[in-house]
């Protein structure tokens, strides 16, 4: 994996060589999936990141964003016109979802708004909580349909969205959540936990994946509830058990260390592991 950081008070990794791009669509390839790291800040955002948001570009598919955290709208505009993307939510807890209704004004009152909607894909309630989130005063809802035509999540059922294809799988998280998995036309695979804890529905989203992108909220304890997240062990174990060949670690909350957090999962997974940081591009 090619990895480079942007000035979000990270530091500087790698910056990604003409030199690493081929056209076989493997590692580090212009055929592959480019993922930039909005935000990835756990719960709440963090002092050097947005809550939860990442960029996906891949040719001949339009910019996807992963969840629109509190703080995600600001950075992607650092790196593609926030009129031109699509997303596509996990699911609808504020620091996943509540810079949506930024959108929403992006589009509806900019100088020159972009044409059409916004393609949007959520759960069930989306349009209710974005909605409420949106609406002039209390008690209403806004109608979002005339910037936003959304679609819901399927539990397993693709879509294709350009070259991706696309599958949400139900996951382990209060409330309606998914993970997905998005596949190229070259067969390159990324998935993405969102929120969950351990199941085995997210073993199953990422069999084989090249790269995981997985939550790892917190340390590894018996005391932690069930069904909510991941600690860096399981999403170590997670790894492992899919067979993955690389994993990146996300959602860590700013209570949490990050270290303990790769420690963990690194006793779990004998592949590469990092940890995400705001700014980070990585390949697929």
């Amino acid at each position: 994996m090619v990895r480079s950081q942007f000035p979000i008070g990270c530091e500087v990794d790698a910056p990604i060589p003409s030199e690493a791009f081929s056209e076989t669509g493997r590692r580090g390839s212009m055929a592959g999936m480019r993922i930039t790291v909005l935000g990835c800040s756990g719960s709440v955002s963090g002092p050097d990141s947005p809550a939860s948001g990442y960029l996906l570009t891949a040719p001949d598919t339009p910019p996807l964003v992963l969840d629109f955290g509190p703080g995600v709208l600001g950075a992607l505009q650092r790196f593609a016109d926030p009129g031109e993307v699509s997303v596509l939510l996990s699911h609808l807890h504020a620091d996943h979802c509540l810079d949506l209704p930024g959108l929403l004004v992006w589009r509806r009152y900019h100088p020159h708004p972009p044409k059409g909607r916004a393609l949007v894909y959520g759960p069930s309630d989306t349009a209710r909580r974005i909605g409420v989130a949106s609406a002039e005063c209390g008690g209403d809802i806004d109608d979002i349909s005339d910037t936003i035509d959304l679609r819901h999540w399927a539990d397993g059922e693709p879509v294709t969205i350009g070259d991706l294809t696309i599958t949400a799988r139900r996951v382990n998280h209060p409330p309606e959540a998914y993970g997905f998995r998005l596949t190229n036309g070259a067969g390159r695979t990324l998935v993405y936990t969102g929120d969950t804890g351990m199941c085995e529905e997210v073993i199953e989203l990422a069999r084989d994946a090249d790269v995981l992108l997985a939550e790892a909220s917190w340390t590894h304890s018996p005391d932690r509830p069930e069904g909510i997240h991941l600690s860096g062990t399981e999403a170590g174990r997670v790894a492992h058990r899919a067979g993955v060949a690389e994993l990146l670690l996300t959602h860590i909350p700013p209570w949490t260390s990050r270290e303990d957090v790769i420690a963990e999962a690194k006793a779990e997974f004998s592949g590469p592991v990092h940890a995400v940081s705001a700014g980070g591009v990585y390949t697929v």
